[in-house]
């Protein structure tokens, strides 16, 4: 990679993840008293659910691995970590970033053909980082996907996703994580990247990403969290992967229903590509290359 490539990457990166202008560390917004009543809440509207299952709401989160909201302490600092006000343009650590920018890379300089997609941008960050890619490499005939309701998490049934629907009832305080089309556009403009490369999608992904007028994909991430966003972005978007491209799924390694979805599709369609770790949250995997001397 070129000094000056190089340097305008790495300069988004940081301007992206807070490291530089804009971290926002600040006190946490959503307290601890607010915490503890949501979980009470929680603990008697799925009760009916939890029960044949032999759970409490507490025991069901403190069996997850990440038991992100295991006790009011927990749960405050893990929505306070994904407060709007006080993040940076993603949320996403260093290991996603990086590992977004060696798949985009890869894909670029094996010649893999299609464009690049986000499903749930929140504010936008790597999409841009995406768009930030191609900028420097002077690419001019991929888009930048970014796909998202705009309106926030759908709300699921608990009887089929209990799991998601107890989150979505949790992430009440961080308004369903709903970040307006407008706020993600201003955020392209920041980084000057909001160009005729880049297409928003918006609404709820049932609508939108069957119907959506992509050809192939050479880098898919997902970031739908709950199982029915996660599978559906899959059943539309998988088949449109070129051979060599890869797929990144960001909630798998939470307690959400995202990892079933993937997991079902994978067993459903015989992908067998290695699953790799790129932290306690994200995975990926390259679509079959042979001819790629895979």
């Amino acid at each position: 990679m070129s000094d000056t490539r190089s340097l305008y990457i790495n300069l988004l990166k940081k301007c992206l993840s807070g490291q530089i202008y804009d971290s926002r560390r600040g006190a946490p917004i959503i307290s601890q008293d607010q915490c503890a009543t949501l979980l009470r809440e929680a603990s008697e509207i799925f009760k009916p659910y939890l029960m044949p299952l032999g759970h409490t709401l507490e025991s069901l989160l403190a069996a997850s691995p990440a038991q992100m909201g295991s006790s009011p302490e927990s749960l405050c600092s893990s929505l306070n970590q994904m407060h709007r006000d006080l993040t940076p343009d993603t949320m996403s650590d260093l290991w996603s970033i990086e590992n977004l920018q060696f798949c985009v890379e890869k894909v670029i300089m094996n010649n893999v053909p299609g464009d690049l997609i986000e499903t749930g941008i929140w504010k936008g960050g790597l999409p841009v980082l995406m768009r930030g890619i191609l900028k420097a490499y002077g690419i001019t005939d991929r888009v930048v996907w970014a796909a998202d309701s705009f309106e926030g998490l759908p709300k699921p049934d608990p009887e089929k996703n209990l799991e998601d629907a107890i989150w979505f009832h949790l992430f009440g305080p961080l308004d369903r994580l709903e970040i307006p089309l407008e706020y993600a556009e201003g955020v392209f403009r920041k980084y000057n990247l909001l160009d005729n490369q880049v297409k928003f999608i918006k609404g709820w992904f049932s609508d939108t990403l069957p119907h959506a007028p992509i050809e192939k994909l050479a880098v898919m991430r997902l970031d739908g969290d709950w199982y029915e966003s996660t599978s559906i972005s899959l059943n539309a978007l998988y088949p449109k992967l070129s051979q060599g491209g890869f797929v990144i799924i960001d909630d798998y390694g939470l307690p959400l229903g995202c990892r079933r979805a993937v997991d079902e599709y994978r067993a459903a369609h015989n992908i067998n590509e290695p699953i790799q770790w790129v932290n306690h949250q994200v995975i990926f995997w390259q679509k079959e290359a042979n001819f790629l001397g895979r």
